[in-house]
């Protein structure tokens, strides 16, 4: 299995219905894409508190690395992933991934 993980640090101004629109989106995917095991998403609610300011994120496990290719080329994963970049502060660079083979 693989383990795609997504932390987000998103612009002051974008507000949580938006984050909420833009996970529901990507949450939409898992019933399109085979190889998708789960995906889940939503804001931090570690104690420790060190977020540094990615205060929101999503995983998405995938069966293999084709599976996690398959949905890199995706167009959903595509418009999902701008729309994230669009409303992550500094565009890309709010944006950190992880990938994980479990």
């Amino acid at each position: 299995m693989i383990r795609h993980i997504v932390l987000v640090r998103f612009r002051p101004e974008v507000s949580e219905a938006e984050i909420a629109a833009i996970f529901a989106d990507l949450a939409a995917i898992r019933a399109r894409l085979p190889g998708v095991i789960d995906i889940r998403a939503g804001r931090s609610e570690s104690p420790e508190r060190i977020e540094r300011g990615y205060m929101h994120g999503f995983t998405v496990d995938f069966t293999d690395w084709a599976a996690l290719a398959a949905y890199q080329d995706h167009p959903d994963h595509r418009r999902v992933g701008a729309a994230l970049v669009a409303a992550a502060e500094g565009g890309i660079d709010g944006i950190l991934v992880f990938d994980l083979a479990c």
